[in-house]
């Protein structure tokens, strides 16, 4: 018995050292990780080679996925507008925000890949977005009317404002009966708070050397010449929009502008007033864009997407766990001029 009982001591204790062990090095051993996925993230911004499954365009590798049918030949590239549209890129960290906001540079970069790869016929760009910042909306446009291939769009539940204005660029819009979608215009908010430094006996002052400096300052009033001001611009960017559209759907200005009072609009009554093709499935698009590039028999389907270092060091929901865990901020602030 007295045996026994000291095995089972001497168990418990090894046990308790292993434990005391796994929990020391477990911090060191993620710190570890994390340096070596920073050195992997300034290896590919410097050309590190990589699979011939990506290929690293500034700080983070384009993955190439394989969707469906055959495994090599002619390809439809599938790539992603998911979440609110914003100008410029996430950080290589800035998982969350990968799959919850639509950065301009990034889908920029896939479309670029996409469009240099000679076995990809044709480009379907997956619209699931509000909309957002009017920079960065203009720049995912821009990049795919650079594209000198048949660009197909597939609306998701919601492609409005920014999200339909980036699917002007298309060849042909495919949208779910239920899509909601149209929204064409452009919105600005500013906050003020004047009333509640008041109430708190807080008082701001503001040197300025022009009368129009402190404009959108939250602790000054709003005039009327600040609004006609910041009206000019709304109206200037609306213009832009509607032409947008005009020449996208081929419709005349003024029949854009009596539907571009801001309103959404189903799948089904937009097809009824020409803003989109056809109504329809992913499927359905994937079979458009294989037709409108001439690919014949079933097509080779594959999605561009960005991915970061750490990700492809861990996986991405254990990175996405682990940067959570360490309090990593993922948001980044909205632009002060949005399609939304």
């Amino acid at each position: 018995m007295t045996e026994q009982r000291a095995a089972s001591d001497g168990r418990s204790a090894l046990w308790a050292i292993i434990g005391v062990v796994v929990g020391a090095f477990l911090p060191i051993f993620l710190c570890v990780c994390l340096i070596v996925a920073t050195i992997g993230g300034l290896g590919a911004s410097l050309g590190a080679a990589a699979p011939s499954s990506e290929v690293f365009l500034g700080a983070s590798p384009v993955a190439v996925r394989h969707i469906s049918g055959p495994l090599n030949g002619p390809a439809v590239a599938v790539i992603s507008v998911n979440g609110p549209i914003i100008s410029g890129e996430v950080s290589d960290f800035d998982l969350t925000g990968v799959a919850e906001v639509a950065a301009s540079a990034e889908i920029a970069r896939l479309i670029k890949r996409a469009a240099s790869d000679d076995e990809v016929k044709a480009i379907l760009l997956k619209v699931d977005s509000p909309g957002g910042s009017v920079i960065g909306s203009d720049e995912i446009y821009n990049a795919l009317k650079k594209v000198d291939k048949p660009i197909v769009v597939q609306m998701g539940a919601l492609a409005a404002s920014g999200g339909y204005y980036v699917s002007m660029a298309a060849s042909h819009i495919v949208a779910h009966p239920d899509t909601l979608t149209g929204s064409i215009g452009v919105i600005s908010e500013f906050t003020n708070i004047e009333g509640l430094y008041e109430k708190l006996g807080l008082k701001s002052t503001v040197i300025k050397s022009g009368e129009f400096k402190d404009f959108g300052n939250p602790t000054s009033p709003f005039t009327e010449e600040d609004r006609a001001l910041w009206q000019a611009v709304i109206d200037e960017v609306y213009e832009h929009f509607v032409k947008i559209v005009a020449d996208g759907r081929k419709l005349p200005v003024e029949e854009v502008k009596r539907l571009a009072d801001g309103r959404i609009y189903t799948g089904r009554q937009a097809l009824k007033l020409k803003l989109v093709d056809q109504l329809g499935y992913f499927e359905d698009a994937v079979d458009k864009a294989a037709a409108l590039g001439g690919i014949s028999g079933e097509p080779r389907v594959i999605e561009y997407r960005r991915q970061t270092p750490f990700a492809q060091l861990f996986g991405l929901s254990v990175a996405r766990t682990v940067l959570t865990a360490l309090g990593v901020p993922v948001r980044t602030p909205p632009a002060i001029l949005e399609y939304r």
